[in-house]
């Protein structure tokens, strides 16, 4: 009589021994990103971004469009945010949405800008909330819409964002008692995508 579950359970060992050597030569370039050994970062991302992994090709997109450990290259940046923000990474989504928005690497486009930052910051990614606030409240590539905008820096805020605390208390400034109520509404109502 077969156990139908060891035959799971071996398939899930034999994954997890095949990815343990992935995320630890990941996390090395991490860190050695975070020191400041972008030389050993590239090396440790560079593989792995090939092989398909999507934190690797963000952060391999960041070293391009940084130019740390390699000569800055904006349309080398897009082409790994876009690989790793195709796969759903929010990190890459949001980096493209800047790299829309400042025109680095493509021509300047604030709907497309807006686009990625929404997906992003509808995985909870604080900063693409805090940018999509700001997108909304200077009318770039949406309608100015300063309860929407007060939405999304309320959201980032409520995770620590100083920056989405300040600009909501200077937005608020600017908003009338009912879009002050429509965005706390909107924010209360808002779910972050898969939820």
């Amino acid at each position: 009589m077969t156990k139908p579950w060891l035959g799971l359970s071996f398939v899930f060992g034999l994954a997890l021994m095949l990815a343990t050597p992935v995320l630890a030569g990941f996390q090395e370039g991490v860190d050695a990103y975070e020191r400041g050994d972008y030389e050993t970062a590239l090396k440790k991302f560079l593989p792995l971004a090939e092989q398909g992994h999507g934190g690797a090709q963000n952060h391999l997109g960041e070293l391009y469009a940084e130019g740390k450990g390699v000569p800055q290259d904006y349309t080398e940046a897009m082409k790994w945010y876009r690989l790793a923000a195709d796969q759903g990474d929010a990190w890459a989504q949001s980096n493209l949405g800047w790299m829309y928005r400042k025109g680095q690497g493509v021509p300047q486009d604030y709907a497309e800008a807006v686009k990625w930052y929404r997906l992003a910051a509808d995985e909870w990614d604080k900063e693409a909330q805090f940018n999509l606030g700001s997108m909304y409240e200077k009318g770039k590539g949406v309608p100015q819409d300063y309860a929407e905008a007060a939405k999304w820096y309320r959201l980032a805020a409520d995770q620590g964002l100083e920056k989405a605390a300040k600009g909501l208390e200077v937005l608020e400034k600017e908003m009338t008692p009912a879009q002050i109520a429509q965005a706390q509404r909107l924010a209360r109502e808002w779910t972050p995508r898969g939820k």
